[in-house]
């Protein structure tokens, strides 16, 4: 049995991450948790987490290690609000706005939130930050056939919301 090299990652190579992943995993923690100053815990917490491992992972890797990491936090963050009922789950608008605060950025962002958490991760993912099916499924430990799965569910729940909101508007 042979065993391949990986050259783990240098200090200068992880401060590149810095500069390449940061903003990215700050907006993806950020549509999950909706607190600025969660996100940025969970993006200094993700650093935290691969400095520690930065000797075993590789930069070539560092991208999907850096967004797992940040994913398994975001779920552990989300589970302890909803432990300690911080987490509340915002009820569906059926109240008719008027078309001057028809503000397609924020309906979006509502039909986003109605998603189940694996749905919006792996939508983020996909149209938000431009991941391909195989890194989505490295990063949340699903198989490629299950992403695409939640993709269609997620995309098909969205175009249901935007059909309600599209009545009342």
């Amino acid at each position: 049995m042979t065993l391949s090299y990986c050259s783990a990652m240098t200090d200068s190579e992880y401060n590149k991450t810095v500069d390449l992943y940061a903003d990215g995993i700050y907006r993806f923690a950020l549509k999950h948790i909706k607190n600025a100053m969660s996100a940025q815990d969970i993006v200094q917490e993700t650093y935290t987490k691969v400095w520690v491992k930065h000797k075993e992972v590789t930069f070539a890797k560092s991208k999907a290690y850096l967004f797992t990491t940040a994913y398994h936090l975001i779920i552990d963050f989300l589970k302890q609000e909803a432990r300690n009922g911080e987490f509340k789950e915002q009820e569906i608008k059926k109240s008719v706005k008027p078309v001057e605060d028809f503000d397609l950025q924020t309906i979006l962002h509502e039909a986003l939130d109605k998603l189940p958490v694996i749905q919006k991760t792996v939508v983020l993912l996909r149209d938000y930050e431009g991941y391909n099916y195989a890194e989505i499924a490295e990063i949340t430990a699903l198989n490629e056939s299950q992403v695409k799965v939640y993709i269609f569910r997620a995309r098909q729940t969205l175009k249901s919301y935007l059909k309600q909101i599209d009545l009342v508007v």
